[in-house]
């Protein structure tokens, strides 16, 4: 009796101990003995013999046990057994408390349940149900039912081997994205394998590996049953290199002309091995050719399709690494059409006259789909302004050749033509369907140089209806929803932690209880981030509009903020090729208490510049849009060899607005200026005799070689720059004229023109212009004008390249007295390498002339280079190295007085322009 009860403990722990896998399994099935079994048997893999108690004598078949079984493992499993118990519903009998289970319908159904739970956890290769006959002693037949199981493999290794193309940290980033990774210790799934194998197969599509092929190998290895090493072993293959394009049947538009709308599939050029252009990468054809069609398209084929690609291969290279091909690309141009009528459908708010003047469509005139997303962009606009935020169109084009068909089959052809791409926002006709004249044949390609054959045309359908000037036409109707008109119900702020509400709110232009302008969200949205308070709102997650629950007609606006420093405690010490090296202890901020009001103290000394300064300005002073600011300072500015500039006194601003992105800016300002630490040079009797107006420019016998100037600015701005410190888009223009005379001993005025322009280019690049004029003259009677007030160039916030104050007019020995004019051009490509950081690369030109002189080409002075700029929050202003290479330097002289260099490196603070 106690071997009985040791061999029912060990079949209990068999029971217990079940693995993982997966793969096919059959339905339960009961399969009898022929002759039922009695004594000890080997059942499961342990031994079974009679129980204690016996069931009684005269009742039928009983359950007698019910086991877990693993006959393909060698009785062992991995996955624990309180697992696998858990879906066993079906219960047991309990011999030693005289407990048996009677065997009928409901214990077979409830077996199969269990099977039905057991396979349905996905932890199983196979599964299958044994019921095999035990014969008691008193005659009575107990039933033993055995779940046989063979548990999926488990990956405890991943590899790939036999790429030097991509990495495995790429290939598991790519994975992580399509959520196709293969993690360790989980099931072995041939459908993953299969995403993988794809996966890898397209990452090296894209660097033009197309016949790459990725094979996987699955070994078992030790540490358990099931456990297998997937190893994926990568071929990649030649590289496809495109060595040339052709365009087959395209008769209109020349070879060349297609292939400059190819923006990845182009042919190798001399700097192929730095651009990598001439890979052929197959997943990024599809949008190849909609930049074809939408060439065509926006010169009237509407009916143009292009087809898939062909590779003729035409060698490979001796290493067989490089295979060269011909990419060939199948073109069906169709008829060039023309604009018939012109309609709108749909539209109650706006009238159709109104409407043309936004869709530069003309009868006559060639259709082109840019005219219509143009129109649609415009009609949003409009549409917007007026709370219509849902509007949406697309056109519906007819040809007079289909309309022609469909009349003589007493239908109506609707829709846009077949493979017109939809522009924003637009929807395809319901229904719609271009003729199937327009349509190549199906399943269609056309073969190397195949161009239609003649009268095909005219077995498709009747020709198109003629312009006078014989070109086909094409009705085309506008098909508007124009949706309803929305208010505004809430406006939400959040993540402005520290600006108050009130300072965003009285930048938006969109009101609660209002119409919901879109055009007055994109207007605040700009105004918010020339702030500079936060990120920049760049719309979705940023501005998120909402309809309100349970309300008609209305939205609800949330603007997210992120917070930008603006606050700085500075202290430290640094190098600038304006101020030297210098020390500096300083607070600014530019979102004072978060009222957005700007306070500076600052306390700054060095080798070049000493600057002291305490200024204030409040944007919205009274509560209403008006700019009042006050400033004073003391400052000393060192020209090396040449003298020292000292100057103190105070500034006091007042600004208003004209019009959107437009102030008018009046400033008075009252400094005295003194010219001291002269080289002894330029003061030496000989010296001054040969320069009978330096004792005049350096104040030389005035009453302590100074000047007082005052003076009134008045200035008009207009703004639209979209960050004050990485500006991508938007203008900026100054015109100012500097107004001496107003009490003080000198007397001049000096107007200043600048324009700013900044052009996105792609989403990471952009351009950026400036042009600036400046002119300055004294006034009749009155003094010479000073050596400081006199216009000069050179440093890195003019022609970057060349030391401060070192273009324009000088003395024999080298001294820069100035001019009074001056002219200075920049240009920048700007581009966004990572979060604060950019590469700038940069042309400047500039001269500053004297009385008599003229603008010359000659006289400019250049500089061109490439500057890295990031975002220091410590200045609160980018941080730049400058290296410039200066080719017209003829005659200038560096800040010590020799010929400047060709090459120059330079460290500064701030932005050019």
């Amino acid at each position: 009796m106690r071997k009985f009860r040791l061999t029912s403990i060990a079949v209990a722990l068999l029971v217990l101990s079940a693995a993982a896998g997966f793969a096919h399994a059959e339905p339960p099935a009961a399969q009898q003995a022929p002759a039922p079994l009695s004594g000890t048997i080997t059942w499961c893999g342990a031994q079974v013999g009679p129980p204690r108690n016996l069931p009684p004598a005269d009742s039928g078949p009983v359950l007698y046990l019910l086991g877990v079984c693993f006959p393909e493992q060698g009785g062992v499993s991995v996955i624990e057994p309180e697992t696998y118990q858990y879906y066993i519903q079906t219960k047991r009998s309990l011999p030693s408390q005289n407990a048996w289970v009677p065997w009928d319908q409901s214990v077979e159904e409830s077996i199969r349940g269990d099977f039905k739970r057991l396979w349905g956890t996905n932890f199983l290769d196979n599964l299958s149900i044994e019921v095999t006959d035990y014969q008691f002693s008193n005659g009575v037949v107990g039933k033993l039912v055995a779940y046989n199981m063979e548990e999926r493999q488990r990956v405890k290794v991943v590899e790939y081997i036999g790429s030097k193309k991509i990495e495995q940290t790429k290939v598991d980033e790519k994975l992580k994205e399509s959520n196709s990774v293969i993690r360790l210790d989980s099931f072995l799934d041939p459908g993953l394998i299969k995403r993988v194998s794809t996966t890898i197969r397209e990452m090296l599509a894209e660097k033009g590996y197309q016949f790459a092929t990725v094979t996987p190998e699955i070994k078992p290895i030790g540490g358990g049953p099931k456990l297998v090493n997937l190893t994926f072993h990568i071929d990649e293959g030649p590289q496809v290199r495109i060595r040339d394009v052709e365009f087959v049947g395209n008769e209109a538009i020349p070879d060349w002309r297609l292939a400059r709308e190819l923006k990845t599939n182009k042919s190798e050029w001399f700097l192929s091995f730095l651009t990598g252009r001439g890979t052929f990468q197959e997943a990024k054809y599809e949008e190849d050719a909609e930049n074809v069609v939408g060439f065509y398209r926006d010169r009237g084929y509407i009916a143009v399709r292009v087809g898939e690609p062909e590779l003729r291969v035409l060698e490979d290279s001796k290493d067989r690494r490089t295979r060269y091909v011909s990419l060939r690309i199948p073109v069906f141009e169709g008829e060039r059409y023309k604009v018939g009528d012109v309609a709108f459908d749909g539209n109650t708010v706006v009238k159709p006259d109104a409407l043309r003047t936004l869709f530069k469509l003309r009868p006559g005139e060639f259709y082109s789909d840019k005219a219509i997303r143009k129109g649609l962009e415009k009609a949003r606009e409009v549409y917007g302004s007026a709370g219509y935020f849902e509007f949406t169109g697309y056109p519906d084009l007819q040809p007079r050749d289909e309309a022609a068909r469909a009349r003589a089959e007493g239908a109506q052809g609707n829709g846009p033509a077949a493979g017109e791409p939809a522009a924003e926002g637009e929807k395809p006709a319901e229904g719609g369907e271009a003729a199937e004249a327009q349509k190549p044949a199906e399943g269609g390609q056309l073969a190397d140089g195949q161009k239609p054959a003649e009268g095909e045309a005219a077995a498709a359908g009747p020709k198109p209806e003629r312009a006078p000037s014989g070109e086909p036409l094409v009705d085309v109707t506008m098909r508007l929803q124009e949706g309803k008109q929305y208010f505004v119900n809430r406006i939400t702020f959040v993540g402005n932690t520290t600006t108050r509400d009130n300072v965003v709110r009285r930048e938006l232009r969109l009101f609660e209880n209002g119409v919901f302008n879109t055009e007055a969200l994109k207007y605040s949205i700009k105004r918010i981030n020339q702030l500079g308070y936060f990120k920049a709102l760049e719309g979705g997650a940023d501005v998120n509009v909402e309809k309100t629950p349970d309300v008609e007609n209305q939205v609800d606006v949330t603007l997210k903020f992120e917070e930008q420093n603006r606050n700085q405690i500075t202290f430290g010490a640094g190098i600038s090729q304006w101020e030297g090296f210098f020390g500096q202890l300083a607070f600014q901020t530019a979102n004072f208490m978060g009222r957005g009001e700007t306070l500076t103290l600052s306390l700054q000394a060095g080798s070049r510049a000493q600057n002291y300064q305490l200024a204030f300005t409040e944007p919205y002073l009274f509560d209403r849009a008006i700019t009042g600011g006050i400033d004073i300072f003391k400052r000393e500015l060192r020209y090396i060899s040449q003298f020292t500039q000292s100057s103190y006194g105070g500034n006091v601003l007042f600004g208003f607005p004209l019009r959107d992105f437009t102030r008018m800016f009046v400033q008075y300002s009252y400094e005295n200026v003194r010219v001291k630490d002269i080289n002894p040079i330029f003061t030496t009797p000989e010296y001054i005799a040969g320069n009978p107006y330096l004792a005049d420019y350096l104040l030389l016998g005035e009453d302590n070689n100074s000047r007082t100037v005052s003076k009134i600015v008045p200035s008009l701005v207009h703004n639209t720059v979209d960050d004050p410190i990485f500006p991508k888009a938007g203008t900026r223009y100054t015109v100012s004229v500097d107004l001496a005379g107003l009490g003080g001993d000198t007397n001049f005025y000096k107007p200043r023109v600048e324009g700013v322009w900044y052009i996105p280019h792609t989403r990471r690049t952009s351009v950026g212009l400036r042009a600036q004029a400046e002119y300055i003259t004294q006034i009749k009677g009155n003094k010479t004008l000073p050596v400081f007030e006199r216009l000069y160039l050179g440093g890195e916030y003019s022609v970057r390249g060349f030391d401060i104050r070192t273009i324009g007019p000088k003395l024999q020995n080298g001294l820069v007295i100035g001019g009074n004019k001056s002219l200075l051009l920049n240009a920048e490509y700007l581009i966004t390498i990572a979060g604060p950081v950019r590469l700038v690369m940069f042309y400047d030109a500039g001269q500053a002339l004297d009385v008599g002189q003229k603008f010359s080409l000659k006289e400019f002075r250049t500089s061109t280079g490439a500057e890295i700029r990031f975002f220091m929050p410590v200045l609160n202003v980018p941080f730049r190295l400058i290296f410039a290479y200066n080719p017209q330097r003829d005659g200038v002289l560096d800040n010590n007085l020799q010929p400047q260099k060709a090459f120059s490196f330079k460290f500064a603070v701030g932005s050019t322009f």
